[in-house]
């Protein structure tokens, strides 16, 4: 049995095809994480996510920002944005099955026997691993509790509060939470986020730097492997922050990562058959 870990895919389904077949992945006894943003931008959203809830039961997926704006959408199609590849997934008669198991996906998975979480932007210095999987299940009830739904997406989107406080409630206290795990680069040693700057590790903003740079970080010792900053080019030059984004959707490559033997495939195989 071999556990794989992937990049961003974002509808880029042949590229990911063409990993798992040169690594000969086998579902029935090989496992599959994904570090988020499934669809979008790319030419296959609606093919690629068909394939990954055909072999689901050997997946483990945290939703990235590109997949929660996909539920908002479904949700309200004012929000469907001039660069979005999300229509034929709204249009496909199999479409309330594959937002349904969407909607069930975490912003967060953590292997207690391996020591490794997995999230898809980052974790901010101010937390350790408990206070970040406590918070991701806040999002994960939003998410699955029909009477909560509605209000977590219409109030989902927005960059404020900047900075977590313990005594943040309701809408502000959950989108802050999901800008952390799904949107966040660089950020400051007390975690305020600066969600402008989008460019490699030098281009840091005045008194901001990389999430999993700051020395004093709680998850300093701890094994992160996310994706969504496709400007790393899988370089975060911190040995336990793994990153995977290697923007295939924008012309680079997609990477797999075995999680056991600690080795990286790539490929640069188009992102159409």
């Amino acid at each position: 049995m071999a556990t794989y870990a992937v990049g961003d895919i974002q509808g880029c389904l042949e590229p990911l095809k063409c990993l798992l077949e040169r690594v000969q992945f086998d579902p029935n006894q090989d496992q599959l994480w994904l570090v988020g943003d499934l669809v979008n931008r790319g030419p296959q959203s609606l093919e690629t996510l068909r394939f990954l809830y055909t072999i689901r039961g050997s997946v483990v997926s945290v939703l990235g920002n590109h997949d929660l704006h996909l539920l908002a959408v479904a949700n309200q199609a004012a929000r469907l944005k001039k660069k979005d590849t999300l229509q034929e997934i709204l249009d496909a008669p199999d479409a309330a099955d594959l937002l349904f198991w969407l909607r069930q996906l975490p912003l967060m998975h953590h292997d207690s026997q391996r020591q490794i979480s997995m999230v898809h932007a980052g974790i901010p210095p101010q937390w350790s691993i408990q206070d970040a999987l406590n918070r991701a299940a806040e999002i994960q009830q939003a998410l699955r509790d029909d009477s909560l739904f509605q209000a977590y997406l219409d109030g989902m989107y927005g960059d404020h509060p900047s900075t977590w406080d313990d005594n943040l409630t309701g809408i502000e206290r959950l989108r802050v939470i999901t800008n952390y795990f799904t949107r966040m680069r660089f950020c400051s040693a007390t975690g305020e986020l600066n969600l402008k700057g989008k460019q490699g590790i030098d281009s840091a903003p005045a008194g901001f730097a990389p999430w999993f740079s700051h020395p004093h970080r709680l998850t300093r010792n701890d094994t992160i492997v996310f994706g969504h900053w496709a400007a790393l080019e899988g370089q975060s030059f911190e040995p336990k922050a793994i990153a995977l984004d290697t923007g295939c959707v924008w012309g680079g490559r997609m990477s797999l990562y075995n999680l056991d033997t600690q080795h990286f495939e790539r490929c640069n195989c188009p992102r159409e058959a």
